[in-house]
């Protein structure tokens, strides 16, 4: 939803320094606390099913109960709510989950950084410095561990049983581990499955490329329940086409047209 100048000439009014936006009192903080509770009482009146106040509302057989304290991290630092009650217990407000302690959009941020390469004491520094928001070090890799547990059962999800095309590639990026800038190899596999559609089957990083890491490759893909590849394309690699005919010998091996 576009926010207009007028709108924004009016929250300005009376700000004039960067503590009157930025600071602990300041705009940003406050729009964040009733932008959120707004959306909280919104999300309240739909599981209710009517207005507050509103006649309704009589021998429903739920009503609202009153609102609980709650701080909450966000990007603009820790932020008191209002957290609206049912007296049925029933509600389960989407934007501040319970036992949630964070806004949507804090979790996403914590994982930017870290893809960047940041330690979890850097993260923990930059979020303190930047928004005045003090985060354990052990809350930051619970957000990482997350994430990698997804990024796991991605890596490990089954596959079809037949792809009649599949791209087998390496390619070599720069990559942050434990401080250092290095190259890593990131072995890819890109399949064309039966309805046509490309589907990436998975990612993985070495320090070089070699056949007998393809060879892995390949039998990872059979565990993962491929049975039968049509066309296996790839580069000039020694020992390339054999590790693939080890593990699917009825396999076309093609040079791509770039390699060739």
């Amino acid at each position: 939803m576009p926010v207009s100048d007028k709108l924004i000439d009016q929250l300005l009014e009376g700000c004039d320094s960067p503590e009157d936006i930025l600071g602990e009192a300041g705009l940003l903080k406050q729009l964040t606390k009733k932008v959120a509770e707004r959306a909280l009482e919104a999300e309240m009146e739909a599981h209710l099913g009517y207005a507050p106040h509103n006649s309704s509302g009589n021998k429903s057989g739920n009503s609202r109960n009153g609102k609980t304290k709650k701080s909450v991290r966000s990007t603009n630092g820790d932020v008191e709510l209002d957290i609206p009650r049912d007296r049925n217990g029933s509600f389960e407000p989407k934007l501040v989950r319970k036992g949630e302690r964070q806004l949507n959009g804090f979790d996403e941020r914590i994982i930017a950084l870290y893809a960047r390469g940041m330690t979890t004491r850097d993260i923990q520094a930059y979020l303190e410095e930047a928004y005045g928001v003090e985060v354990s070090a052990t809350f930051i890799s619970q957000v990482t561990n997350a994430v990698m547990d997804e990024v796991k059962a991605w890596q490990h999800r089954p596959l079809a049983k037949l792809y009649p095309v599949v791209y087998l590639d390496c390619l070599v990026v720069r990559s942050r581990d434990s401080g250092v800038v290095q190259n890593k190899s990131v072995y890819l596999a890109l399949g064309i499955n039966t309805d046509g559609e490309k589907e990436l089957l998975g990612l993985w990083m070495a320090q070089t490329e070699g056949a007998k890491f393809w060879l892995s490759v390949m039998n990872e893909l059979k565990n993962r329940g491929v049975e039968d590849i049509f066309i296996a394309c790839c580069d000039g690699l020694k020992g390339f086409p054999e590790a693939i005919e080890a593990v699917y010998p009825k396999t076309q091996v093609q040079l791509c047209i770039v390699h060739q």
